[in-house]
């Protein structure tokens, strides 16, 4: 491919065919049309397609996969990526990371949302479940990016009536500000940040409006065991129960964390249909102590996805580490090697977390959109080959990513996206900006 003909596929959805890459095993072509679907995939689809595309890829042998989908995120905290590493969970929230907050603008979540959607295209992420402020700038972020989002903003209310009522003002003009935008790509959910922090008032609102809107809902659940017994001492059930309670729990529910989880609770939301959101690293960082229940989840029949979590307490939004932090955890937390074997970790990264999302996405086939990443097989973390799925899970990580395409248009060739040096430089100037300007107002204060 040309300098020229690189630059240009890069502009638009034009129709592209890649050629030779490995889908479950077998050496495969695939059509993708100008509207951004798959329009054929298949041994020998060349033949049929040649001349027809604008652009031809050479796969290389590389495997194809959906792109990840992460579902649970604060995108725009990768301004404070090792900012406050190795501290106790509260003291980390009190002393660090909400006092940053607290200084933030819609500049600063848009350059950190964009940096975000670098870092995931750059990785094989197409598509992610965000939870934060300003997310109008957000959107934009994710506009510009060309990836898919569902966008909440974090709901908080603090028991605080007056406050209820501006949280449920952001929560309604995020929702319409996204269908004006009229992108396929970015969707809106209520986004009640968790049982400790929102009224049970909060949480009824954000069930009716979800409802009322056809629209998700993105809550934290049962991270800690604190959690557990100050919702049991407060309202008399454990955390799902309530939650369920205030109607909160649907099929369009996205509930991160679940570490501690009984196992009735997991049973409950196998029965509502409710996906969880496992997030290993994150959990293991903050040492919430004890690790989603996959098992008795697994048992109830429930969607589980993969997620990774804000930047401040991962770091990283690596969905490869994402996915092979969860099944070691598993193994090792359960006492059970057979747990979460890698084709398991593999369909919560992709199909199971399009599922939880409502998007159409997640698998390689005919009609589907074309969200999909190539990674290169000749590389060390791939040879030898005996098992392309364990590699993926236990070998691989965000760096064997070669070509990343979402809703059918290139973001990433080659391991050459456009404009990322902007990104980088913008995305490091708000967050020194940011902790300057935290800083500053403490010293005043």
């Amino acid at each position: 491919m040309t300098e020229h003909e690189m630059a240009e596929i890069f502009e638009k959805n034009r129709s592209i065919l890649i050629t030779g890459v490995t889908v479950e095993n077998r050496t495969v072509d695939i059509f993708v049309d100008e509207k951004g679907t798959i329009g054929s995939i298949g041994p020998g689809v060349r033949k049929h397609h040649q001349g027809e595309a604008d652009f031809v890829i050479d796969g290389d042998g590389a495997i194809a996969i959906p792109g990840f989908v992460n579902t649970h995120t604060h995108a725009a905290m990768t301004l404070l990526r090792g900012y406050a590493d190795d501290m106790v969970l509260q003291d980390w929230l009190v002393q660090k990371i909400w006092p940053l907050e607290a200084h933030l603008t819609g500049e600063d979540v848009y350059w950190g949302t964009r940096l975000a959607c670098l870092e995931m295209i750059r990785t094989g992420t197409t598509a992610f479940n965000d939870m934060y402020f300003f997310m109008d700038e957000a959107a934009r972020a994710v506009d510009d990016a060309g990836v898919r989002a569902v966008l909440s903003y974090g709901f908080i209310d603090l028991n605080d009536p007056e406050k209820r009522e501006k949280e449920c003002r952001a929560t309604e003009s995020l929702a319409a500000r996204i269908r004006t935008l009229g992108n396929p790509r970015i969707a809106a959910a209520a986004g009640p940040h968790a049982v400790y922090t929102v009224s049970p008032e909060g949480l009824q609102w954000c069930a009716e409006f979800a409802r009322e809107e056809k629209i998700g809902i993105h809550i934290h659940l049962a991270e800690t065991e604190k959690e557990v017994t100050d919702c049991v001492e407060q309202h008399g059930k454990r955390p799902a129960a309530h939650l369920d309670a205030c109607g909160v729990l649907t099929p369009r529910t996205l509930v991160a964390h679940c570490c501690w989880l009984n196992e009735a609770e997991c049973a409950l939301l196998g029965e509502r249909g409710t996906s969880p959101s496992h997030n290993p690293a994150s959990n293991m960082k903050l040492a919430t102590n004890r690790a989603m229940p996959y098992h008795w989840l697994s048992l109830a029949g429930a969607n589980i996805t993969l997620g990774t979590d804000g930047c401040a307490s991962n770091n990283s939004l690596d969905m490869f580490g994402a996915a092979k932090t969860a099944a070691l955890l598993q193994k090792f937390f359960w006492n059970n090697p057979t747990l979460l074997p890698a084709p398991e970790a593999l369909r919560m990264a992709t199909i199971n977390g399009a599922k939880a999302l409502g998007l159409p996405t997640g698998r390689l086939v005919k009609g589907a959109p074309a969200d999909i990443v190539l990674v290169a097989t000749r590389a060390a973390a791939n040879t030898p080959l005996h098992h392309a799925t364990s590699n993926l899970v236990y070998a691989c990580s965000g760096g064997e990513v070669e070509t990343t395409l979402c809703n059918g248009r290139v973001l990433m060739l080659n391991r050459e996206i456009p404009g990322e040096d902007e990104v980088l430089a913008g995305a490091a100037g708000a967050a020194s900006a940011l902790v300057k300007r935290a800083g500053s107002c403490k010293g005043d204060s």
